[in-house]
């Protein structure tokens, strides 16, 4: 699957991610509107706006980029009517020819870390056969607990080749009261990082290893060190756009080859009717705003890998 990311990235020529991370303030009061006249001011209702929303973004910039990454917090909060959403979502994406990156967070231990890792990537036994549950491509990994609520995914991505993206140097303002925290006169990232590269060393496609790691935009000269310390592993990149990451601080993120990293953006292309730029689309107009802004982070990531050539 890391061969087929690369592969959709050189073909669409944008190594972007588009975050399905859908709130309801997000989502134009024509939709809301229509979903709670079908289905009342509920859960289930709060799932169809959802669902509308995410259908019409994923038709308006399929044909532009590689990978979309739900974000699994944003469905649950609806229960399982959400969480049917989520799933819906997902199976659209494929019925796209997109790839699709579970931003589900998981890390526990032992049997807990292997249903997870079933369950997003893998398949489940039940009698003599097995079926796949949610069915993403990969997702993302939470080390905190070590190899042990590594080592399940791991061997899921070995047997379905399929991957992972394990948090690192995450975007958020916090993140260094524990990420930055020196150990030996190191931060804690750079021990993570090492570890990535270790397990990815034993789970290698072509190219590039199935074990990938989240590393923030926003976070520039870490991600420079980053990319030394994890040389076969693709890097998610989150924190571009809304969160202040820009295209002039990415270029350290990829290898020479133009790939190594693919960078995500969430409300910036899913709200972007919202923003001044892109207003006069009007929210009627949502999926074609989001269509624009999805063009200009690409030309603008474009931009910087040039320029740093």
């Amino acid at each position: 699957m890391i061969q087929k990311l690369a592969d959709k990235i050189r073909q669409t020529h944008a190594p972007v991610c588009i975050g399905l991370d859908p709130m309801l303030d997000y989502i134009p009061e024509h939709i809301l509107k229509k979903a709670f006249d079908d289905f009342g001011e509920t859960l289930l209702g709060a799932a169809e706006a959802v669902w509308q929303y995410n259908r019409a973004i994923i038709d308006a910039v399929y044909d532009l980029i590689p990978s979309v990454k739900p974000q699994i917090a944003m469905y649950e909060q609806f229960g399982i009517e959400g969480l049917k959403v989520f799933q819906k979502t997902i199976d659209y994406c494929h019925e796209k020819g997109l790839l699709v990156i579970g931003d589900i967070k998981r890390g526990d231990i032992g049997s807990t870390s292997a249903a997870y890792a079933a369950g997003h990537l893998g398949k489940v036994k039940i009698g003599s056969k097995a079926f796949a549950g949610f069915g993403e491509d990969f997702a993302t990994v939470n080390p905190y607990l070590g190899t042990d609520g590594v080592k399940p995914f791991l061997d899921v991505c070995k047997e379905e080749k399929k991957g992972i993206f394990i948090l690192v140097k995450t975007s958020n303002p916090s993140s260094g009261e524990f990420q930055d925290r020196l150990i030996d006169g190191r931060p804690l990232y750079e021990w993570v990082g090492e570890k990535v590269n270790e397990w990815g060393s034993g789970c290698m496609g072509d190219n590039y290893s199935y074990v990938g790691a989240v590393v923030g935009a926003t976070y520039p000269e870490m991600g420079k060190t980053l990319r030394k310390i994890m040389p076969k592993s693709f890097i998610l990149v989150p924190g571009y756009g809304a969160q202040g990451g820009k295209g002039s601080d990415l270029a350290h993120f990829f290898n020479d080859d133009g790939l190594g990293a693919v960078v995500n953006s969430s409300r910036g292309i899913i709200a972007a009717y919202k923003q001044e730029k892109y207003q006069k689309f009007g929210s009627e107009n949502f999926a074609e705003a989001s269509r624009a802004a999805a063009k200009d982070m690409i030309e603008d990531i474009d931009k910087a890998l040039q320029a740093a050539k």
